[in-house]
């Protein structure tokens, strides 16, 4: 069931995103009456799933989910329908129509993908708001038990201030990709600021140790359930531990560490149960552990406790119009940063790059239409910075040598764009074998 739940949203998300960039491409061509002979969710290799013709056009869904396309005559695209090529120009044909025209055509898929992520931030702000922790009301700091994140210097009950100058103002999903793409970090430990020098190499790091947070809130040791053969049957589920051995243990992290220097010994304990608080005695096991699972609490809980003030704003239908934009416009800087990361062989980041199995897996496996939404946006802002790549095959490609058409007065021979496909072809062959290969790479090295 877990695995149906993930692939629904994979397969919805996909769709929806292939079937509005398509349409970017559609609505402008039907506009400049340029005919368009195929509507396709998927691509139809030897056969079609479904498929009508309506009109001129036939509209489908292939078999295999690698994307969508229209076919629109006159076009030198990924069908290299070289036959159609060596008539002569038709008035209703791409090839026929003013430069100007064919640039909108081809910039138009990755225009409404750009919207659409906006468009999904400035929804989601107005039916979810915005809920987070104040950077400011982390008194204790934070959990750092990445290893990638200890070597480079940081420790847990750090409080992160700015990343390359910009004030960290809450604590919320967007910090963890601020650090890994900064290039220094300042910090707060033991009341005193200091900067940490991010190495270039951290992304590469991370892929080199187990998965933990970037960063994480600290928790309190809460117990879950009591193992059978544990020697503390006197504990219960929710128990929520204060102090260990006379040593305060406000979060697990900190009781982790009492545990470690107590292991084989009885101690003393101090717990809230039935939020009122006990004393009782644990045995703490040769391998410094209670012989008990580990339990959390809601962000509600945790408020009440008095560990963490949640913060929420709520937005009016204009006001988040604003909010919206400006979250659209920091994931879309933040994905410019990450392809960078990328084409830069120094950091490594190329080696993190992944195919469709690492997009089905950011699919939780329980239904949230947050979650859903939120993971839409930044893929539809994905989908539109890599589509303007100038590669031939993308419609980046075809938009530089329409500007170079545009520029000079020149629009390059049709054996040259052949050529070009071809080329842009294989390279994007290459770079979808090796992104799903580095998926296959860390599912077998378990990285």
């Amino acid at each position: 069931m877990d695995i149906f739940i993930k692939l629904s949203q994979f397969l919805l998300s996909l769709s929806l995103l292939i079937i509005l960039h398509e349409l970017g491409h559609f609505i402008p061509a039907k506009l400049f009456k340029t005919r368009v002979e195929k509507f396709y969710l998927f691509f139809d290799v030897k056969y079609s799933l479904l498929k009508k013709k309506i009109g001129e056009t036939e509209y489908g869904i292939g078999w295999l989910p690698l994307g969508g396309y229209v076919k629109i005559s006159g076009m030198i695209d990924e069908s290299m329908d070289k036959e159609q090529m060596a008539l002569p120009p038709q008035p209703w044909e791409f090839r026929s129509k003013p430069a100007w025209q064919r640039l909108i055509i081809m910039l138009g898929g990755v225009t409404v993908n750009f919207i659409l992520a906006f468009i999904i931030y400035i929804g989601m702000a107005f039916a979810y708001g915005d809920t987070y922790i104040a950077n400011a009301d982390l008194k204790d700091g934070l959990l750092i038990e990445n290893k990638a994140m200890q070597n480079a210097g940081f420790k847990t009950g750090d409080r992160i201030l700015a990343v390359d100058g910009e004030k960290i103002a809450k604590f919320d999903n967007d910090i963890s990709a601020k650090i890994v793409m900064g290039k220094q970090v300042l910090i707060e430990r033991n009341g005193a600021q200091q900067e940490i020098k991010m190495p270039n190499t951290f992304v590469d790091q991370l892929s080199k140790v187990e998965k933990a947070p970037i960063v994480a809130i600290r928790i309190p040791f809460v117990i879950g359930a009591v193992e059978p053969e544990s020697k503390n049957t006197a504990l219960q589920p929710k128990d929520i531990f204060l102090s260990l051995n006379g040593e305060k243990t406000k979060y697990l992290d900190e009781a982790k560490f009492v545990l470690e220097k107590n292991k084989n010994k009885t101690i003393p304990a101090t717990i809230i149960r039935n939020q009122k608080e006990e004393r009782i005695t644990v045995v703490v096991s040769k391998e410094g552990t209670l012989g008990v699972q580990l339990g959390g609490l809601g962000m509600d809980s945790l408020e009440k406790l008095g560990y963490y003030k949640i913060s929420k704003q709520e937005f009016g239908f204009l006001e988040s119009i604003p909010f919206g934009i400006t979250k659209g416009k920091n994931q879309l800087i933040g994905y410019g940063k990450q392809l960078k990361m990328i084409f830069s062989p120094s950091t490594g980041a190329y080696k993190q790059v992944g195919g469709f199995k690492a997009i089905f897996d950011i699919f939780p496996s329980t239904w949230s239409w947050e979650t859903f939404w939120s993971h839409t946006a930044i893929l539809s802002i994905m989908l539109g910075v890599m589509n303007l790549l100038p590669i031939p095959a993308l419609d980046g490609g075809h938009v530089m040598f329409l500007l170079y058409e545009i520029i000079s007065g020149k629009k390059p021979s049709d054996k040259f764009l052949e050529n070009a496909q071809m080329v842009g072809f294989v390279l994007l062959i290459t770079l979808l074998l090796f992104a799903n290969g580095n998926d296959i790479y860390k599912a077998i090295v378990g990285k």
